[in-house]
């Protein structure tokens, strides 16, 4: 059974910084690029930040850029999003997704998708 388990999202002031994971199993995790995504309130989901399944490139939405840093564990199966100086506009549920030989920022091309985890960022 494919499995991608969010965590590490909480509420924080302005300017602080969180750390959420994402923990899969059931896949081959090093043939996979591994995305975030997120979606405010009222708003349709935006991609984040991704990785790549072999090289470690990364992408960044502009408003990640500076700020979120992505990262995989091969051997734990796991990405990591670093985020700092985070802004009320972060405000939103995270999702991670996986995309098959793929590094994506678009959701269409991502094959298994996990629950979110809720970020909350007070002024």
């Amino acid at each position: 059974e494919v499995q991608l388990q969010a965590s590490g999202g909480g509420f924080v002031q302005a300017g602080g910084s969180l750390k959420l994971s994402c923990a899969t199993s059931g896949f081959t995790f090093d043939e996979y690029a591994i995305g975030w995504f997120r979606q405010a309130p009222g708003k349709e989901r935006e991609g984040v930040s991704c990785i790549d399944f072999s090289r470690g490139s990364t992408y960044y939405a502009d408003s990640a850029k500076g700020r979120f840093t992505i990262s995989r564990d091969n051997a734990k199966n796991t990405v990591y999003l670093q985020m700092t100086n985070l802004k009320p506009e972060d405000t939103a549920v995270y999702y991670c997704a996986a995309d098959h030989y793929g590094y994506s920022r678009y959701e269409s091309d991502y094959d298994y998708w996990g629950q979110g985890t809720q970020v909350t960022v007070s002024s």
